[in-house]
């Protein structure tokens, strides 16, 4: 679940994370150091000089995690900032993409630092006309700052490649960049054209597909068929007058989109990818950047993720970035102008939303290694141009959002403390004797059925994936939780309370039954799922990246540098489709290996279905405790070894041996629920309980001061520095593996809301219940229907650039109609609940 990527946003206590201020501002190098260890370079040069090209050598560009990192805090970092920074917009460009370019802008500005913009179309390219470049290159010079200074336009990126929209088309796409080129050129003429494929090695890469009017055109030996014999540049090169620049995507990652793997990189790897290795078909520096007389950069980075064994984070970055100042260096490639390190860490949703860090600045051990070797190189970085004071300060990682920081932000620490208590306390004073408290039906728990449609809304927002305002809602900002815990821990509870009657009524035999039945049901519908996506998606007018693709993103909004790298999965599927069928292509499926990301827990669930009889009968022996014990300890287990039971999808991103701990706590609370209840009323109990609320409450002040934003309208608390906020949430709070500090505060946040619907019933039931209580009776089937319509709203061209108010509405929208679908129980003898 991608999360995309996963998204950040947590705290457990306030007065811990600032306690901890002091050691982390004092852990990074100081910036004195650095500026000892690395000579900027701050020439800047006469006019009419292309700037950004330095007497020698190459200049530093970087990419950051723009929601949380900035130019002043790398500058810190390194002494000086990069020469050139990146940042990806949208073709049509949206209002949100418009604000947050703006505030990029003024960020290199301040430090004279040079404009790199990575244009990522939004709509196919054969819709890229005079017209529309036209309208983009008008409001990209209504905001780049300073006016006049050169920057660099990086169109399309990896046009080569099939894990972008655009990618293998190449009639399409030079006609598009023709189209943009000119449009610069006339408007603004201080933008250089960057014409930046993807290495070639492995052209055309596992996942290759180019659409079938393309193959013809990508076919360079005419033999038919696009694989590695063809060339993988040629077909996508525009004509070398409107190129300026030209680039190359090199990175070090050999996880070919699969599960992370720690790799120390041959010693001859990026230059290979530059110069080909013997081939002059992949001599992409030779061809483009020597022949045709343009000045070259790189974006480039090596792969490390602390999730998975092998070589050592610095082994591997330091072995790569070495490649890269021996390419800098030698002489050879004197036409190499500008290296772009991504200096970001990311999460992969696909392969379990692990950590993947690229950054070279981040950690200080890292950072003072790269700073020593450079420091003997001529990659230099520092200002390009003389910074621009009219500018002012770079603006904070939190701006485009209300951050409320300083006495104010205190102000709403203790106003939602002061609220909690006061609630809290009411409702034990007038408990029994409280017209406000639960009423429910005796047969069915509706403050369960409540908390689940919340959960279901939580999912269904995020895989929509829109930006809007119930992201900002939904997007952990009622504590370090997503609706997936949610979903599973809920759905637990609801077995445990359904089945103990049936359990003691019909004994173990009715519960295997009933649940094998049930799981049978579920693992045919998922089947079936993920084969109407498979097949929807092949057709010519169906865009179906959103769902059969995931991006490895950065933790930002708009704003955020993507990663830049996105898996197929559905890769192999197309075997389907030959005669005779590959079996094996038939296994993956079988197995769930493919289908969509906003799918696979699906089989989480289909496989916690078939085990929960014994479970059941366990609990139902009053062996609650070892039951608790031994899912605790497959936990454990689960969260040192990231050890896989399946080779399903699912594994990924809920690893089974870790989540079932949330399912069998969920079982156990559902089979148990009078006597937890009861125990509760105690005094013993209301201590407890009092703890519990006050703790999701912290849980929750802790997330506002996520330095991720969704919107520009997204309010957050500005109370501890990012770093500080990132720290405690890479240690505490990650996802996939149900860190302990998310695990805690998804079963505080569960007792805590079950409490207050118990206490408030009435007054919540009738604002909200009509709306969440049909959902959450109905959470499997609105989790299946949220699939087609995730995949409908990638296929309307308004979201593709629209702010966030139309997002807002088409957001509502999907939620209507899921609801009305439900109360109309469209589909209910086909889709189960």
């Amino acid at each position: 679940m991608p999360s995309a990527a996963s998204r950040p946003r947590s705290r457990l206590f306030l007065g811990a994370a600032l306690a901890a201020i002091g050691f982390v501002v004092l852990g990074p190098l100081p910036a004195a150091t650095a500026s000892a260890i690395v000579s900027p370079s701050t020439s800047v040069r006469s006019a009419g000089d292309d700037e950004l090209i330095p007497d020698r050598g190459a200049r530093l560009g970087s990419v950051l995690d723009w929601a949380g990192d900035s130019v002043a805090d790398q500058s810190d970092r390194l002494g000086s900032p990069s020469s050139l920074y990146e940042h990806d917009i949208t073709l049509p460009m949206g209002d949100d993409s418009a604000s947050y370019l703006a505030q990029f802008f003024q960020q290199t500005a301040a430090a004279g630092a040079a404009a790199i913009v990575t244009v990522n179309p939004a709509v196919p390219l054969d819709r890229i006309d005079g017209p529309t470049a036209e309208a983009f290159a008008e409001d990209l010079a209504a905001i780049a700052r300073p006016e006049g200074a050169e920057l660099l336009i990086r169109f399309a990126p990896d046009m080569n490649a099939p894990w972008v929209a655009w990618g293998q088309q190449p009639a399409a796409y030079r006609a598009a960049f023709g189209q943009v080129a000119a449009a610069m050129r006339d408007t603004l003429p201080s933008a250089r054209m960057v014409w930046s494929p993807a290495a070639g090695t492995d052209y055309p890469f596992a996942a290759g597909r180019a659409a079938e009017g393309a193959i013809a055109e990508a076919d360079t030996t005419g033999d038919g068929r696009l694989d590695s014999a063809d060339d993988p540049y040629g077909p996508y090169a525009p004509d070398p007058t409107e190129v300026d620049w030209v680039g190359l995507s090199v990175f070090h990652d050999d996880t070919g989109g699969g599960p992370a793997v720690n790799t120390v990189p041959p010693d001859d790897e990026l230059l290979t990818a530059l110069t080909g290795g013997g081939r002059p078909d992949l001599d992409f520096y030779g061809r483009f950047a020597e022949e045709d007389a343009h000045p070259m950069l790189i974006e480039t980075a090596a792969f490390f993720s602390p999730s998975a064994a092998g070589p050592s984070e610095l082994e591997i970055k330091q072995a790569w970035w070495r490649q890269v100042l021996e390419a800098v260096d030698s002489g050879d490639l004197d036409r190499l102008a500008a290296v772009v390190w991504r200096d970001t860490t990311t999460t992969r949703g696909v392969v379990g939303e692990s950590v993947i860090d690229w950054s070279i600045s981040l950690d200080p051990a890292i950072r003072a290694a790269f700073l020593a070797d450079a420091a003997d190189s001529e990659l230099t970085w520092g200002p390009v141009r003389a910074p621009s004071e009219s500018d002012g300060d770079a603006p904070s990682a939190r701006e485009g959002a209300v951050a409320l920081g300083g006495v104010l932000g205190w102000l709403v620490v203790a106003l939602v403390l002061a609220a909690v208590v006061a609630l809290f306390v009411i409702a034990v004073l007038r408990r029994g004797r409280s017209g406000l408290a639960y009423t429910g039906p005796p047969n069915r728990d509706q403050r369960i059925d409540l908390l689940r449609g919340v959960a279901i809304v939580f999912v269904v927002i995020n895989h929509i994936g829109l930006v809007s305002l119930f992201q900002d809602v939904t997007q952990e900002a009622v504590g370090v939780v997503s609706g997936a815990e949610l979903f599973v821990l809920l759905s637990g509870a609801v077995l445990g309370l359904v089945y103990r009657p049936k359990l003691v009524s019909g004994g173990i035999g009715e519960v295997v039954l009933r649940t094998a039945g049930r799981s049978r049901k579920l693992y045919v519908t998922a089947l079936v799922v993920v084969l109407l996506v498979f097949f929807v998606t092949r057709l010519p007018f169906v865009d179906g990246t959103t769902v059969t693709t995931f991006t490895d993103q950065g933790t930002g909004a708009a704003g955020s540098g993507a990663a830049g790298r996105v898996y197929d999965l559905y890769s192999g599927a197309d075997r389907l489709l030959q005669y005779p069928v590959d079996p094996q292509a038939v296994i993956d499926v079988l197995l769930l290996r493919v289908g969509p990301w906003q799918f696979n827990v699906m089989g989480l669930y289909v496989v916690l279905l078939l085990i929960s009889p014994l479970v059941l009968w366990a609990l139902s022996r009053r062996w609650w405790a070892p039951v608790l014990a031994v899912s605790v300890g497959l936990y454990v287990v689960g969260m040192l070894t990231r050890q896989r039971l399946l080779p399903s999808q699912f594994e990924d991103s809920f690893p089974l041996l870790v989540w079932q701990l949330l399912f069998v706590v969920g079982l156990t609370a559902g089979f148990h629920r009078r006597e937890i209840l009861e125990w509760f009323r105690s005094r013993a109990g209301l201590v407890v309980l009092g703890v519990v609320v006050i703790a999701a409450t912290l849980f929750m002040l802790f997330s506002w001061n996520n330095p991720y934003t969704v919107s520009p309208l997204d309010a957050r608390l500005a109370l501890m520095p990012d770093n500080v906020f990132r720290t405690f949430y890479e240690q505490g709070f990650l996802r996939t593996y149900l860190a302990p500090g998310r695990l805690l505060n998804v079963l505080v946040l569960v007792v805590a809301l079950y409490a207050l619907l118990s206490a408030y019933w009435r007054p919540v039931n009738a604002v909200v219940g009509w709306f969440f209580i049909p959902l959450g009776q109905a959470t499997l089937y609105v989790f299946v229907m949220h699939v087609f319509f995730a995949l409908i709203a990638a296929n309307v061209p308004v979201l593709a650039s629209g702010g966030v108010w139309i997002d807002t509405l088409a957001n509502a929208v999907i939620l209507a109609l899921l609801w009305v679908m439900v109360r109309t129980r469209f589909l209910f003898r086909i889709v189960p609940r």
